[in-house]
């Protein structure tokens, strides 16, 4: 069972509980490890997985470009793909 802030035997303000929980993930600041160019992916040869076929496969549907989707495509050009339908239709 986790102890409380009180339990842990000191008090913290509330920029010290929230400054000892920050995510850097989430955090402002470098973003270089966060987002990258599909084409700069080390597995981005590697097959599309199953949720960006499904997601792509939707998306041109949507979009009624049913060419836009093809079963083999690899995972950076099937971000590419989902990054251009998403811009085209709004939802980027």
């Amino acid at each position: 069972m986790e102890r409380t802030i009180h339990e842990r035997g000191r008090a913290m303000t509330k920029k010290q509980a929230t400054d000892e929980n920050e995510n850097p993930k989430t955090a402002g600041g470098d973003a270089s490890n966060r987002i990258k160019d599909p084409s700069e992916w080390t597995t981005g040869d590697e097959p599309m997985t199953g949720a960006q076929a499904s997601y792509l496969k939707t998306l041109s549907e949507e979009a009624k470009s049913p060419d836009s989707f093809e079963p083999d495509l690899d995972k950076a050009e099937a971000s590419k793909r989902i990054d251009a339908l998403r811009k085209e239709s709004g939802k980027a």
